[in-house]
């Protein structure tokens, strides 16, 4: 009766309209009650367990705000953004009734759920992996949440489920795309391809390697510089920007390479076969030459792209040529005379450039790259620290040759292509990075020095001579990311003018498009295809979800395989890369597991510690005893395989200071 009393709601709605509202976004706990934080993260209101029912953490909302007590309380009242609607989950069975338990370690309750027309209900078992889409929410003036399984993405027992969840989770394709029977060279008809069947091209590869997309020959002239030819694979040969082939191609960005297996961006009959520079294949190619130097400065007026039909006359593997250079043999490989000749003069080649790019622009620290050997029902049998050995390194320093001589090339001729960038430090930071820079002896940069393009290069050699990488990571902080484009514009990070990809057009969408516009700069006619302003957005969407795929698989892999660590009590090196106001994130030097030390772990009396994110410390009773780049001792202390996270602990013990020591350290 009350209910239906049009006064009665017209009072409620006044009474309504008279309480505080803030709008923010739900953070829940592991304990049932949330926070309504502000977007400026600056204050947080509490959410009652009661009211928690009616959101989802992450939900964005405009909450009333009610006093009891001088303490603040939000009421979730409109939904302005929901956190979820399509997302990955598990059945549950409840009462026979079918649930959906979100994989996402902040949505801790089941959803009800039905199975959406098409999906059979009597085929879904408990732990059962699902894509689900939500479909009723409590503040859309629903009574409670609901969800409908879209599919079936695989068994709760599938030891491939990492693979398959992670791809469905972030909308990622799980299979190669669909070939077509024949294949045929689409040319065009004034494209001449110059015959350098009998030149000794090499490819230098891992030792699974099929799509190989790159082939080097080098000639060491009686001066002491080098003409250098780089030959990369073709299938803008054989696909068209109108070709159906070529949608796919962009939709999909990359080739997606997930530790055990990778999904090529193109069918493998083009990116394992007919485009792979298989050794005596014959094969359409792009390339370019461009003479070097004796001390590695590139001779831009020598760069020259021609088409070409090309043949490998060795299929090198990485730690064959390494060992053959390193150490004058290599049991497994002996190399013809020809080939050791352009083996080795590549090597004197790359030693040459890296002197030059360590004088003149940017290179990038060594750091081992982490590798999962799986068995055949894919367990990880082990994870092997690869470094960068002599090999890689010389294919390194011809493929960003390569790409700087095409970036140069189209900016020349078109000042358009597609780009990689990076604008070095953020523009309110400039300041900040002076004030910590500044403080080492001898070091006087200004605010306007470090914004050029020369000037951020001596910064980053500067901190790369340091005896430790804590400035260095704390700096890093203060830059902007990579970028994709159409604009050519400086890459700071590599310091170089200008950068432009060209070198895996099998793999890398961007590649094919600058193979097109470098044929037309051969032809000297206008693109058949330029790229345009929305591009380098997808590309670099395309990118993130892509890291994001490898980096799931590999934590729930190193989950799997270091949960047995905890109650061995295994020491591990590690290295802090991350510190925040809950404690430090580290990495195993080890096997390159990502763990998080909380501050509780480190000392049991949070009055005892501070964790300073902005200087990159950790101090312990007013003493610095952690920061960015340090090395510690740590056992791991806990494996969360649901949520694919690990908590470390470190060996080091802190006991409280004796009072007299307390006081003798303030007084000091």
């Amino acid at each position: 009766m009350f209910q239906d009393n049009p006064l009665l709601a017209q009072l409620k709605q006044q009474i309504q309209e008279n309480i505080p509202k803030k709008e923010g976004t739900v953070k829940a706990t592991d304990r049932g009650f949330g926070f309504l934080e502000s977007d400026d993260k600056k204050k947080s209101i509490f959410i009652p367990p009661a009211q928690m029912k009616k959101v989802m953490h992450g939900d964005k909302v405009v909450a009333l705000i009610r006093t009891e007590n001088d303490k603040e309380q939000a009421e979730p009242d409109q939904l302005i953004e929901q956190s979820i609607t399509r997302f990955i989950g598990r059945i549950q069975m409840f009462k026979k009734r079918l649930q959906v338990m979100p994989d996402h370690p902040s949505l801790k309750n089941a959803i009800k759920a039905k199975a959406r027309k098409g999906v059979n209900p009597e085929t879904l078992k408990e732990g059962d992996w699902v894509v689900a889409e939500l479909t009723q929410h409590p503040l859309k003036g629903d009574q409670s949440f609901l969800c409908e399984v879209t599919h079936k993405i695989t068994d709760s027992d599938d030891k491939i489920a990492p693979w398959w969840v992670t791809l469905a989770q972030n909308d990622l394709p799980n299979s190669e795309p669909e070939g077509i029977e024949n294949w045929e060279i689409k040319d065009d008809a004034d494209l001449v391809r110059v015959d350098m069947t009998e030149t000794p091209f090499v490819t230098i590869d891992g030792e699974s390697t099929k799509d190989m997309d790159d082939a080097l020959y080098i000639k060491k002239q009686a001066d002491g510089s080098f003409e250098l030819t780089i030959a990369i694979a073709d299938p803008t040969a054989y696909i068209t920007p109108d070709d159906s082939m070529d949608k796919v191609a962009r939709k999909r960005g990359y080739t997606i390479y997930l530790p055990g297996r990778n999904i090529p961006m193109l069918p493998r009959d083009l990116s394992d076969q007919l485009c792979s520079l298989i050794e005596n294949e014959e094969r359409p190619a792009l390339c370019c030459t461009v003479h070097v130097d004796a001390d590695g400065t590139i001779n831009e007026e020598s760069i020259n792209f021609f088409a070409a039909t090309i043949k490998s006359h060795a299929r090198l593997a990485y730690d064959n040529v390494s060992d053959f250079l390193e150490t004058g043999s290599c049991d497994k490989w002996q190399p013809t005379e020809v080939i050791s000749q352009v083996v080795t003069e590549l090597h004197e080649f790359a030693q040459a450039r890296t002197t030059w790019r360590q004088t003149h622009a940017v290179i990038f620290p060594d750091r081992p790259d982490y590798r999962f050997e799986l068995d055949e029902e894919n367990d990880v049998v082990a994870i092997h620290a690869d470094m960068r050995r002599t090999a890689n390194k010389l294919v390194e320093e011809a493929m960003v040759t390569a790409n700087i001589c095409a970036g140069k090339t189209l900016r020349n001729t078109f000042n358009m292509g597609v780009f990689n960038s990076h604008a070095g430090i953020k523009s309110d930071k400039l300041k900040d990075v002076i004030e910590i820079v500044n403080q080492l002896d001898d070091v006087a940069f200004t605010e306007e020095h470090i914004a050029t393009l020369e000037g951020f290069s001596e910064l980053r050699r500067l901190l790369g001579n340091q005896p430790t990488s804590y400035l260095d990571a704390r700096i890093r902080k203060y830059q902007t990311y990579s970028e994709t484009g159409n604009e050519p514009l400086p890459h700071y990070a590599m310091g170089l003018d200008i950068y432009a990809t060209w070198t895996s057009p099998i793999r890398k969408y961007s590649d094919m498009i600058n193979h097109r516009m470098l044929k037309a700069h051969i032809l000297g006619k206008e693109p058949v295809q330029r790229p345009d302003d929305i591009v380098g957005e997808e590309l670099a969407l395309s990118r993130r979800y892509h890291r994001m795929a490898e980096r799931n698989v590999s934590d729930w892999l190193y989950c799997r395989t270091l949960a047995s660590e905890v109650e061995k009590g295994t020491e591990f090196t590690a290295e802090i890369f991350d510190i925040n106001r809950a404690g430090m994130r580290v990495r195993l030097i080890e096997n390159g597991a990502a763990a998080f030390i909380p501050g509780s772990l480190i000392v049991d009396n949070k009055e005892r510690i501070e964790c300073n994110a902005d200087q990159g410390t950790i101090s312990i009773d007013k003493h610095e005893t952690f920061k960015l780049g340090d090395q510690l001792q740590v056992t791991l202390a806990e494996v969360k395989e649901d949520t694919r996270n690990m908590v470390a602990k470190p060996l080091q013990a802190f006991p409280a200071l004796e009072m007299e020591d307390t006081v003798e350290s303030t007084d000091a």
